[in-house]
């Protein structure tokens, strides 16, 4: 592989007010942890959860899990605060919430350089609100500013449903739309884009649908509130036995001799193209990296 292979099938929101918590996501199979100073923390509490997370991110122990902590939204009595400890912990990255226009993320951009976070600090920025599916195709474009720091979109499902005023479910039709949107959006900006959370934590059948459902429609992972759904997910984000089967097949076939140099070739009477090797070795690629991992 050219590049390290970082699986983002599963990211499990913590907490950063729950010491116990955090110290049991150093066990969990789970691909990273979103450390959460936002919605779980009342205000009176956020200077507390601030200092636990900035330890707790410092003291380190999580191995291959991919650290993000999500700060209060920009304009909010604590986000500064927020971004000085995040600047000094130096997770992985920090997930902003209500992210509406690319001079947002812009706008982090110049508060992180700043303080003087390093460069290895990336930027992961919710989508949750209908201004931010209206602008999407603007926001992803600010990869190509030479300070960019911007890897990833969360889906904030939960808010978005309710500020477009429909149901809360995978295949209510203004939902798709809005995720269709913004994962079009996420692919032409080569972005790395995660599903919402699914909020009955009791319902895992339903839940492993709605993970194979996101995972249809193109998601490269999905968030999650409890580590009981770690294991459905990751086995939906995870190329199935079949698929690397079928995926080594498709490459096999290209590296014959008198296939050398072919556009389309004919395998077991299909028509194969080299999109379908491109893919086939996308899958190689997060198999093997899941192994590794």
């Amino acid at each position: 592989m050219t590049e390290l292979f970082r699986p983002r099938r599963s990211l499990l929101y913590m907490p950063a007010l729950n010491a116990r918590a955090l110290e049991k996501a150093r066990t969990l199979p789970v691909d990273g942890l979103i450390i959460d100073l936002e919605d779980s923390v009342a205000p009176e509490a956020k200077a507390q959860a601030r200092a636990q997370m900035q330890d707790g991110v410092q003291e380190g122990g999580y191995g291959a899990r991919e650290v993000i902590v999500r700060v209060n939204a920009p304009g909010s009595d604590w986000v500064d605060e927020d971004f000085e400890a995040v600047a000094k912990a130096v997770p992985d990255a920090v997930l902003v919430p209500k992210i509406n226009t690319a001079q947002d993320i812009e706008a982090i951009f110049s508060t992180l350089d700043a303080m003087g976070a390093p460069e290895t600090l990336r930027i992961w920025a919710m989508i949750e609100t209908p201004a931010a599916i209206i602008n999407a195709p603007e926001i992803g474009a600010v990869v190509q500013d030479p300070a960019n720091r911007l890897e990833a979109w969360v889906m904030g499902t939960n808010d978005l449903a309710k500020d477009i005023g429909c149901a809360l479910e995978p295949f209510e039709p203004p939902l798709v739309v809005a995720l269709s949107r913004a994962i079009l959006a996420a692919r032409a900006c080569g972005l790395v884009i995660l599903d919402g959370v699914y909020n009955d934590i009791a319902d895992l059948t339903g839940f492993a649908k709605a993970c194979q459902a996101a995972r249809n429609m193109g998601f490269d992972g999905k968030t999650l509130i409890h580590p009981k759904q770690i294991e459905p997910c990751n086995e939906a984000f995870s190329p199935s036995k079949s698929e690397i089967s079928a995926a080594r097949a498709i490459i096999a076939a290209f590296e014959l001799a008198e296939n050398q140099g072919k556009g389309v070739i004919m395998l077991e009477g299909a028509m194969v193209e080299r999109l379908h090797l491109a893919q086939a070795l996308k899958v190689i690629t997060a198999a093997d990296g899941l192994s590794e991992s």
